[in-house]
């Protein structure tokens, strides 16, 4: 589950210039809300057939992340600085904290560097290899060389332009999850009333 969790989801802005981790940084910080739909496939080793997925979310800095899985069934996941809560129809949610999960808990202060751009948090848990590919386009890939994402992850590999646009995950057991964001917006700059409720769980 928490594969598709290290969606590591900001905005930047386009730059004729080499872009740098540095800018990066400076330019997630600047934007108080993004929303984003999403598409995710996942390949599992001896499946022939791919594992499909879809939604929405929310990045508020001051707030926290909203995941929307809508399709093929639904599920939310609420992750703040404090907690994370995954919530399916018809179940209790479930609520990870520090205190009650720690090793789980740790993947929030990787979601958090990563929502940043944090780059030097980033590298106390990965090799990190930056690419300016021209024409504001850039890659960011990570490689674990703590544990327990050494043993879980082999490479994550982020890329974008004006927005964050792929995640790529491959893991230790030859698996490998495709994330795919596209109609991004960040207006307005702040959540609207509709919004809020999904951030008060």
């Amino acid at each position: 589950m928490m594969r598709f969790l290290l969606l590591l989801v900001g905005l930047v802005s386009q730059t004729a210039q080499a872009v740098t981790l540095d800018d990066l940084q400076m330019r997630f910080s600047q934007q108080p809300v993004l929303r984003a739909d999403f598409s995710q496939q996942r390949s599992v080793s001896g499946m022939d057939q791919k594992l499909n997925s879809s939604g929405n979310l929310i990045i508020s800095r001051s707030d926290g992340l909203w995941w929307q899985q809508q399709k093929p069934f639904p599920l939310s996941l609420l992750l703040t600085e404090s907690k994370m809560v995954q919530t399916m129809a018809g179940q209790e949610p479930q609520v990870v904290t520090a205190q009650n999960n720690p090793q789980m808990f740790q993947f929030n202060s990787l979601l958090t560097a990563l929502f940043h751009a944090d780059h030097r948090a980033l590298e106390q848990n990965f090799a990190l290899d930056f690419h300016d590919r021209g024409q504001g386009n850039w890659t960011l890939e990570l490689t674990p060389k703590t544990s327990p994402l050494n043993r879980l992850f082999k490479t994550i590999t982020l890329d974008g332009q004006t927005f964050l646009n792929n995640i790529d995950i491959n893991d230790m057991q030859g698996d490998s999850t495709k994330i795919r964001f596209f109609n991004q917006r960040t207006e307005p700059k702040t959540l609207t009333d509709a919004e809020k409720p999904h951030f008060s769980s």
